[in-house]
């Protein structure tokens, strides 16, 4: 059986998670206090994030490789396009996501919310605060725009671009930083994503100290 090495609202690891939901790989998780950086962990991966899974009697880290790994060798559910430019805008989005979205957004959320008091590294910084709730109404307009044109965020099909776009907003609305109201079409594409069975164990998800808000687990929200 695989085992990942995660951190529950780690847009990163749930975006893993997903892909192996989808692909319907059993998979033993086992949460991770990445930031202690414990001998045994930094020894898995020493750049000593998570996601880490160990799978096919290897160790990998990296999100985007690991679910590139998934793809090439779970082709089916594919997540991926067959054409070129299908997978390129595939890939673009997924870095739209885990690159801007995360520097512009969750750090400046999510991070400032729930993991600094995790961690034990103080209090939210408002004005990163305030900067992530400016920002996120860029990007929930610009998901807006592309579900406009498209049915789902990269064409036609449901690929790891909506994975990564959803591990990113399920993890903000957990601590309710994503405003659902401002676009009917962002919120029935999420509501369909996350009604798929992959989205279970997600849905599931405690952490202490943190309750999400009603509609957090409500497929009809």
């Amino acid at each position: 059986m695989a085992r990942l090495y995660h951190v529950p609202l780690s847009p990163f690891c749930r975006k893993v998670r997903l892909s192996l939901a989808e692909k319907r790989i059993e998979v033993e998780l086992v949460e991770e206090r990445y930031w202690e950086q414990e001998a045994d962990f930094l020894r898995r991966n020493p750049a000593a994030k998570v996601p880490v899974i160990r799978l096919d009697g290897k160790l990998m880290a990296e999100s985007a490789a690991i679910c590139e790994y998934l793809e090439e060798t779970r082709p089916d559910p594919s997540l991926m396009p067959s054409d070129p430019e299908g997978r390129y805008e595939v890939r673009r989005l997924v870095s739209w996501f885990d690159d801007k979205f995360h520097h512009e957004v969750t750090s400046k959320l999510l991070y400032e919310r729930v993991n600094k008091k995790v961690t034990g590294q103080g209090y939210p910084d408002s004005g990163n605060v305030k900067a992530g709730a400016r920002a996120i109404k860029y990007h929930l307009d610009y998901l807006a725009w592309l579900l406009d044109h498209r049915r789902w965020l990269a064409g036609d099909q449901m690929t790891l671009a909506d994975f990564a776009a959803a591990a990113h907003l399920s993890s903000l609305d957990y601590i309710s930083d994503v405003d659902w109201n401002r676009s009917a079409v962002v919120k029935d594409w999420y509501a369909k994503i996350k009604s798929r069975p992959a989205f279970r164990s997600i849905l599931a998800d405690q952490i202490p100290g943190f309750s999400p808000p009603a509609h957090y687990a409500d497929l009809d929200f």
